[in-house]
């Protein structure tokens, strides 16, 4: 009833574009309301634990958390610029109604005191005649918190682009704070009451319906229609962000406590190509494999977290991380290690998070894939099979599981070679050889090394990593790999993890649709992409 009062006497001033800038309003609330959800890290961690008894297709929605904050925020940006452009036609028929002098209902009601002194009871915003637009935006609450939500959001938005979050992560990360400033102006937004409507008792004395059309004898003393009394409307955004806001800060809060637990570097390897092994203790510290964890330095950055996939197996008595120098926080990172002089720097880490690579032992089949240092969370998952098979560990649901690595270059191959070979080593004790494949792909490479590589081929082991596995040269053809699994395991479910770049997760998304049955009982690929 209080809605259909307001836009009757709105609808004198401002026509449709009432209706535009209030509905555009509800779905900014809405989708602010969820905006907050998909960053609790710490909440969907425990969700996908308490959902791992749950169907495989509700568990992987999870996994979705950010495309669907990119989503959010998305809709946000549009009803933004709904309300923005609705508001400014509004303005407008504000400040045209406030400069009629026809003696029109418009400029009648436009004309309502503001001076509170003498029971002011305005409807139109813009006091006098010479008031502008931009006085009104600059000086009201509305109008000022609205430019401060605008601004804030324009930069969030632009510097979460690819390009920036790949080669400027610290802009990104700085400029997506000013969500807080989004988040405050918004529960404030509605505070200046710019939006009014009909007080009760006004509309028990004059009902719009009945007196609009006969605004000419309000001030008769036997009339029975009475100018009409307006106030502001309450506030309505901060109920729809209130609960979010509480939980996000109480996320933010357990994971403050949780980072400033201290941590024990026990080793630090320099590997080949620029990476950096970090082996740590932190108490209670309890990990499942795939997952990851956010590290700060205090000595570089004192507000940057970058998030990186554990290397360890559950099964270790430690939990480490590869660091690969790709940007500036990295490169620092990295030569403040190597400084053989100086104190070990002090590292911070907040987690272990929740990833879709969780899942690989829920599965038959298991295809994981990596490029480049994207091999790291299943460096994490090959350990934890090795220590099962030591442990004669008989409950493990995989029975088979393909391993894709491709490399720009040979060095990165010695990252994890340790680990393949005992791996080998310890399959051909258990008897069990076929059950780990894997395969090597070198993309960077040149005729020398191809040379060099076709003269030693008869050797029992692969020249460039030592490895029994040959190495290949080029890009894996995905069609005749995946023909060839789902050959192998007409009747399996098989689950393909991909940790490395968007193209690739394309062309893998593609060929598990391709080469799923239709029939249920027969073989079906799950894709599952990691996310950060």
């Amino acid at each position: 009833m209080g809605n259909c009062v307001v836009n009757h006497w709105f609808s004198v001033l401002f026509l449709s574009t009432l209706a535009c800038a209030r509905a555009s309003a509800l779905c900014l609330n809405f989708n602010s309301m969820l905006i907050l959800l998909p960053v609790c890290r710490s909440l969907l961690s425990f969700l996908r634990g308490t959902c791992s008894f749950c169907s495989r297709t509700l568990r992987k929605q999870l996994d979705h958390n950010l495309t669907f904050h990119k989503l959010v925020a998305y809709m946000i940006c549009l009803h933004t610029a709904i309300h923005i452009i609705a508001h400014l036609f509004n303005f407008d028929r504000y400040s045209r109604s406030r400069q009629a002098t026809d003696g029109s209902l418009a400029s009648i009601l436009s004309s309502l005191s503001h001076d509170e002194k003498k029971g002011g009871s305005w409807l139109n915003p813009i006091q006098f005649r010479n008031t502008t637009v931009e006085y009104v935006t600059f000086t009201s609450i509305a109008g000022l918190t609205g430019v401060i939500m605008t601004i804030a959001l324009i930069l969030m938005v632009t510097s979460a682009t690819e390009f920036i979050r790949r080669s400027y992560f610290e802009v990104f990360w700085y400029t997506h704070h000013l969500f807080i400033f989004y988040i405050l102006g918004l529960g404030i937004h509605g505070i200046g009451g710019i939006v009014r409507g009909q007080t009760e008792e006004s509309i028990n004395e004059g009902h719009p319906h009945k007196c609009a059309e006969s605004f000419e004898m309000w001030y008769d003393h036997d009339s029975h229609c009475r100018r009409p009394e307006f106030e502001g409307q309450p506030p309505e955004s901060w109920k729809w962000i209130l609960a979010p806001v509480i939980l996000y800060i109480c996320e933010r809060i357990l994971r403050f406590y949780r980072s400033q637990q201290k941590v024990v570097i026990t080793k630090v390897v320099m590997h080949p190509s620029k990476v950096l092994e970090l082996q740590m203790n932190k108490r209670g510290f309890s990990m499942e494999v795939g997952q990851y964890i956010f590290v700060n330095c205090p000595s570089i950055s004192l507000l940057e977290w970058h998030p990186f996939t554990l290397t360890s197996a559950p099964e270790e008595d430690f939990f480490s991380i590869h660091i690969r120098a790709a940007g500036d926080w990295t490169e620092n990172l990295i030569r403040a290690f190597e400084q053989q002089y100086s104190p070990i720097p002090r590292i911070e880490v907040d987690g272990p998070f929740g990833t879709a690579s969780e899942d690989v032992f829920q599965y038959e089949v298991a295809v994981l894939v990596g490029a480049g240092i994207g091999v790291t969370p299943f460096a994490s998952i090959l350990k934890s099979i090795w220590y099962k098979f030591q442990c004669a560990n008989h409950n493990l649901k995989t029975k088979k599981i393909y391993f894709y690595w491709i490399c720009r270059e040979t060095g990165a191959f010695s990252w994890f070679n340790d680990l393949l070979t005992s791996l080998e080593q310890e399959m051909e004790k258990l008897g069990k050889v076929g059950f780990l494949n894997y395969r090597l792909f070198l993309t960077g490479w040149d005729s020398n090394i191809v040379g060099h590589a076709a003269l030693n081929f008869d050797k029992a082991t692969d020249i460039l990593t030592g490895l029994k596995q040959k190495t290949s040269f080029g890009r894996p053809m995905w069609d005749n790999e995946f023909s060839t699994i789902a050959t192998s395991h007409p009747k399996s479910v098989v689950g393909v993890f991909l940790c490395g770049p968007r193209t690739l997760a394309k062309s893998l998304r593609k060929c598990c649709h391709r080469y799923s049955s239709l029939d249920p009982r027969k073989v079906q690929f799950y894709f599952n992409k990691e996310n950060f």
